[in-house]
């Protein structure tokens, strides 16, 4: 199977209805955790695996970045849900949520260090040799910097990448929250990532709370991440983009505009 093309969405049980109805969807993200091996996929998921619509599991529970190694549970969970939605890749996050044996619940950004390097890839060596198809990595947005940080973030994903092999998952809105909470130019980091590496690419909404941009996925994608989509696509336009949603959902029409505003900034037909 191809990997995932086009404009897609995050699938979540809320607005499966919705989803449903978009004639020109070509894939769809789904939470890996949300789904259980053992049983049938949820109705509105499995309607449109029947479809030929491309579905990509998305974990956020594997801590990647932690210092103790991957639980083997877990990797067998995603590997399993993989092989369950037939899916061309799956896709994590380069942060940790535990430590200690405690559950932060929350991604957490790493030391950009080379200590922090070695663990990431270590971790994703052990979940490439369970998984059946590859893996891409997502950098998170991150409100502060550890400090004696020794590579910055360019230098730390780009060593990552290239000494896992894996893919990269590109979140255009995590950019734009970490240049602007870190008083940065985003073009910066696009100028220098390996973009050729782009497996797809995430686009959410954030608002301003406390002098920081936050990335809520609850607020309507701001002009600027748009404006940072086309300057993406300008480099090097990425296989597929996925609009996220989670929790807040506005009216479909809303949606709508959504999904057609990216599909305008990159390029691609509208799924609508």
């Amino acid at each position: 199977m191809n990997g995932p093309t086009g404009v897609g969405i995050g699938w979540r049980p809320e607005i499966a209805g919705f989803v449903a109805e978009l004639p020109g969807l070509r894939f769809v993200e789904v939470v890996a955790e949300s789904l259980a091996p053992s049983r049938p996929l949820p109705a509105g998921l499995a309607a449109l695996r029947e479809r030929g619509v491309t579905v990509v599991p998305h974990g956020v529970r594997l801590s990647l970045g932690g210092a103790e190694p991957v639980h083997p549970e877990r990797v067998e969970q995603l590997a399993q849900v993989a092989e369950l939605v037939d899916a061309p890749l799956v896709s994590e996050h380069i942060a940790f949520v535990r430590a200690g044996g405690l559950e932060a619940g929350h991604l957490l950004p790493l030391p950009r260090s080379r200590a922090a390097v070695d663990a990431v890839c270590a971790n994703v060596a052990r979940v490439q040799e369970r998984l059946p198809v590859p893996i891409a990595l997502e950098p998170i947005a991150a409100l502060f910097d550890w400090p004696d940080d020794e590579l910055d973030e360019a230098a730390f994903l780009t060593e990552i990448l290239d000494r896992s092999g894996a893919l990269l998952l590109l979140d255009i809105a995590n950019v734009y929250a970490n240049a602007r909470n870190r008083h940065a130019d985003p073009l910066d980091l696009l100028d220098r990532l390996p973009l050729e590496r782009v497996a797809y690419v995430h686009v959410a909404g954030g608002a301003e709370h406390g002098g920081f941009y936050h990335d809520t996925h609850t607020d309507p994608v701001p002009p600027p991440v748009l404006e940072l989509v086309g300057e993406l696509c300008a480099r090097r336009r990425p296989p597929a983009l996925l609009l996220e949603r989670d929790g807040a959902y506005p009216p479909a029409q809303v949606l709508r505009t959504e999904l057609d505003a990216v599909a305008a900034a990159s390029g691609f037909p509208a799924v609508t």
